[in-house]
């Protein structure tokens, strides 16, 4: 969704000034009075214009400058629509993200700021996404425990200042006397009261829907709405990822202005704009991209030195096509990013410049941004550039044929050779950032490979091996080089952060981990951490610690200042390598671009702020939607499993142990489900909690953490996504 500027509203029109307005102030410098009205004693929208001596023409400026500053969470309203800074009245502004249990967490807006704790019955009538204001109040003291000063501050929402969703999926359902929608995501727990359906929408039970919420007073009563949508059967194919596109309110079509301005792109470099750069096209310069990738970000091209390696990073050039101000680039704004569903790619920019002249394919003429860095054998930058440049992409690689290469010694061959050189590089790069205290959450992904109709056929684990290790160092590398020249120049950028976790969170993630039987120090020095992540390595409960671990994270965003990335231990770091799917690092094209003086025009520092928040919000929404995409295919996958006459065994890692069954992990489809107690037939089970494990009463058969068990699928729950499986 795009934000408003409020910098942009409030200012007046020459032709209506009152007459006894002199000049007109500019919409920063009202900003400023009313903050200084409002800080002195709470005051209406009447106060502040008889404190401000504002003509009556000026009335409805400032209404809206007050809402748009309600919105930026610079003042809030209380009662009898009187405004005041928040933390005067120890109100907090910001997004509300719900969990699973009903209760929520408004997210900070200031770097390094904690969290608000929402509890389930506070959360007034708030949805995932939505911009509160909530009241700040002293978190219950828990029975037996004295309550420290550490405690996470909690608070209840007191108003709905932003809907981010006025529009809910789901499937219609009917009861004796009402029709209702229940929503897809788990989030929301309550039924949609809706209208009988009726032509043109003639909606029946089962069907997915998309419906627009209308009232909804109180969280004690159903909130109401109108069906506006009917996707079709909730089984028909396409209509799952077609829920998911709707509910997450992504783009399917680029406006008409956009694919005019795309179809005037030039479709090849042309001399002129290459006889203008540094010209690279002798060198050998290679990709690594996953099979199926059909927009090609980067290229590297290596070389060993006396002192190390000298290496080039050639980002595709982006920003040289997509101007500011165009529709190509409002749409981009837009969009903030691609999304990557299980079944197709929204891309940022329209086919012809992300598959196009932008992808640095092999063998032709393409146009990069490069980064230039000398590297020593230990791993430290002895020099670092940038260019504009041109390039001819000599071999294109995927990450099997990357891996084959580096399994086997180098060959004669220089593509052989410059894979193998890069990894050494890459190798000792990673090694100098893990001993920085840089924290190792790789994760394997899921690869869903679909039939013509968009049903699952196969499930592939994908893991972060040494070929994706290779290029991830060196993109590394480049964004790092570039943060640290923005930041030094102090030019006004885009960068990508991680801020400090908090110290509640981590004191959470340590009982987690004394559950599984690992003891840490004080978690609040990285040490620490880096100490339990070594320790589990190999254990079959590491995952489910490095996914708590997670957890207690903050999720890393944008934000205009360089305040380091904690995960990633460096204190420069910025996204600058990936512009044809990502809008922030066609901003950060366009500062370095500025910064080398090759154009006086690039991102102001007044709009930053507004534009980290967007991008880092459609970022989510697109994790969100890949995610789900992926999770659906899994347990449609499963579910086919028991359609067929000979459904397949699966291994399975117990990774906990209850009274009415054990959970288990599929770690080839990275899944998790429950064999339930009532599944392990031919004796009685008995919970033993001290050791961990279900032992048999007549056959002392147990069933422990960590051991490794054949199993079948039993049943599929779409609407809550579970899977049960059972002893095969």
């Amino acid at each position: 969704m795009k934000k408003r500027n409020p910098r942009r509203h409030g200012a007046g029109n020459k032709q209506n000034r009152h007459p006894s307005a002199k000049k007109e102030a500019p919409p920063q410098k009202l900003r400023a009075s009313v903050l200084r009205e409002v800080a002195r004693r709470p005051l209406d929208a009447a106060g502040l214009a008889a404190a401000l001596d504002l003509p009556p023409a000026w009335r409805p400026k400032l209404q809206s400058l007050l809402a748009d500053m309600e919105r930026c969470g610079d003042i809030a309203r209380i009662r009898k629509d009187r405004y005041i800074v928040p933390k005067e009245a120890d109100l907090f502004t910001g997004t509300i993200q719900f969990h699973a249990n009903g209760s929520a967490h408004v997210l900070s807006e200031k770097a390094g700021g904690r969290d608000l704790l929402i509890r389930g019955e506070n959360t007034l009538t708030a949805m995932h996404g939505d911009r509160v204001v909530a009241r700040i109040g002293a978190p219950p003291p828990e029975p037996g425990f004295f309550r420290g000063p550490e405690r996470q501050p909690e608070g209840r929402v007191i108003r709905i200042l932003e809907r981010a969703n006025e529009t809910i999926v789901g499937t219609l359902q009917r009861s004796k006397n009402f029709f209702y929608v229940v929503c897809d995501d788990p989030r929301f727990v309550h039924n949609l009261y809706v209208k009988p359906p009726a032509p043109p929408l003639p909606a029946k039970p089962g069907d997915k829907v998309v419906a627009k919420l209308e009232a909804w007073p109180s969280r004690h009563v159903n909130p109401e709405g109108r069906i506006i949508e009917v996707l079709g059967a909730a089984d028909a194919p396409g209509v799952d990822m077609l829920s998911i596109i709707r509910r997450h309110r992504l783009p399917l079509e680029f406006p008409a202005d956009v694919r005019r301005d795309a179809e005037r792109t030039p479709p090849e470099v042309s001399p002129h704009d290459a006889s203008s750069r540094e010209d690279l096209r002798g060198a050998f310069v290679f990709t690594i991209d996953p099979d199926d990738a059909r927009d090609f970000d980067d290229a590297v091209n290596i070389e060993r030195t006396p002192a190390g390696w000298r290496v080039g990073i050639h980002i595709a050039d982006v920003s040289h096509y997509v101007k500011p101000g165009t529709p190509l680039d409002r749409e981009a704004v837009a969009r903030g990013n691609s999304t990557y569903l299980a079944d197709r790619v929204i891309p940022m920019l329209p086919e012809a410049l992300s598959n196009g002249v932008c992808s640095l394919k092999p063998h032709v003429d393409r146009l990069a941004f490069s980064v230039f860095a000398e590297v020593s054998e230990k791993g430290k930058i002895l020099s670092a550039r940038f260019a504009k440049t041109v390039i001819r992409s000599a071999a294109r690689l995927t990450y099997r044929e990357a891996l084959a290469i580096l399994k086997k010694p180098p060959g004669p061959d220089t593509l052989s050779q410059s894979v193998h050189t890069a990894w050494e590089l890459s190798s000792t790069l990673r090694k100098k950032r893990f001993a920085a205290g840089s924290l190792e959450l790789d994760f394997p992904e899921i690869k869903v490979w679909l039939d013509k109709n968009g049903r699952p056929e196969r499930l592939e684990r994908v893991e972060n091996d040494i070929s994706h290790q290779l290029i991830e160092e060196l993109m590394l590398l480049a964004n790092e080089l570039v943060a640290r020249e923005l930041k030094h120049r102090r030019q006004p950028a885009l960068y990508r952060i991680h801020e400090n976790p908090d110290p509640d969170r981590l004191e959470e993630f340590r009982e987690f981990a004394l559950t599984q039987g690992v003891r840490a120090g004080d978690l609040t020095q990285r040490a620490e951490i880096v100490k339990i992540l070594a320790a589990i390595r190999g254990k079959p409960f590491a995952p489910a610690v490095r996914i708590a671990l997670l957890k207690s994270l903050k999720r890393a965003r944008y934000f205009p200042e360089p305040v380091g990335h904690y995960g990633l231990a460096k204190p420069d770091y910025t996204h600058f390598t990936s512009p044809i799917r990502r809008y922030s690092d066609l901003v950060v094209h366009r500062a370095l671009e500025r910064r080398l003086g090759l154009t006086k025009k690039g991102p102001e520092s007044t709009e930053l702020a507004a534009l980290s928040d967007h991008i880092s919000a459609t970022e989510r929404t697109s994790a969100e939607a890949e995610k789900e995409s992926v999770r659906l295919k899994k347990l449609e996958y499963f579910q086919l499993q028991l359609k067929t006459d000979r459904p397949q065994r699966f291994e399975a890692l117990v990774i906990d142990v209850r009274n009415f069954g054990a959970f288990v992990e599929l770690p080839e489809f990275l899944l998790t489900g429950l064999v339930h107690i009532s599944s392990l037939e031919g004796d009685f089970y008995v919970h033993d909690a001290a050791r961990a494990r279900l032992v048999a009463r007549r056959s002392k058969k147990t069933i422990a953490l960590g051991d490794k068990i054949q199993v079948a699928v039993a049943r599929v729950d779409m609407f809550k996504q579970q899977v049960d499986f059972k002893p095969a």
